[in-house]
């Protein structure tokens, strides 16, 4: 059974690694519910989808479309073999760390429910940024965060409401694609020649993606 092994929330800390002066990477597993809301645009809305995250970078985070980030604790362990540092929920800046869900396996436009009320829909994977490579601390991050093609996953908001750790998550849509979040992740990053391949997705790929899967260009990173 998949279960929601904590909810993280960031608070606002000075951000030495980008242009932007604060950052709310730094996320700590809650005790209490938190609530769960659409945030709107980047630039004009609310940032991030739960309440009381803080995000420093609202050109590229938050947003409808990233409204909430998911991780999975399982590939948080590997990432402790491999760096040998321990890595508590949170650390990757991740809203929701889960257990006994495939979160890289996931499709575009899956939908999970958590807990008795919350739906929420995959979108993209995580980019990783400067903050991400200056917060980790570990020479050629972004290098070896990418090869692994493990990034998380982004999620909208479908239908708000509450959720606390412990919570049991759902998965009640998969769409009849095979686009996942590795596959994406790998097809903007380093495998160009992959594009193509995510326009099976249809409409559930983002305008962002359906634009670099279209034109054949693979994102930067930060």
């Amino acid at each position: 059974m998949a279960v929601l092994d904590s909810v993280n929330l960031g608070s606002p800390a000075p951000n030495p690694y980008k242009e932007t002066r604060s950052t709310g990477i730094d996320k700590r597993a809650q005790t209490d519910p938190v609530q769960v809301r659409p945030p709107g645009p980047k630039f004009t809305g609310l940032g991030s989808g739960l309440v009381g995250d803080f995000i420093g970078d609202g050109k590229h985070h938050g947003g409808d479309e990233q409204a909430v980030y998911a991780y999975a604790r399982e590939d948080l362990d590997g990432w402790e073999t491999r760096l040998d540092r321990p890595l508590p929920n949170g650390f990757f800046g991740e809203n929701l760390t889960t257990r006994n869900l495939d979160v890289n396996g996931a499709l575009l436009g899956e939908r999970w429910r958590i807990g008795s009320e919350v739906e929420l829909q995959v979108t993209t994977p995580r980019i990783p940024c400067s903050t991400f490579r200056g917060w980790v601390g570990e020479r050629g991050w972004l290098k070896t965060f990418t090869a692994l093609a493990q990034p998380g996953a982004y999620l909208c908001v479908v239908t708000p409401g509450v959720i606390r750790s412990g919570d049991t998550i759902e998965v009640v849509h998969r769409p009849d694609h095979d686009v996942t979040v590795a596959l994406t992740y790998r097809a903007i990053t380093t495998e160009r020649d992959l594009l193509p391949r995510l326009l099976a997705a249809g409409d559930d790929l983002v305008a962002e993606l359906r634009e670099a899967a279209e034109k054949g260009q693979t994102f930067d990173l930060d």
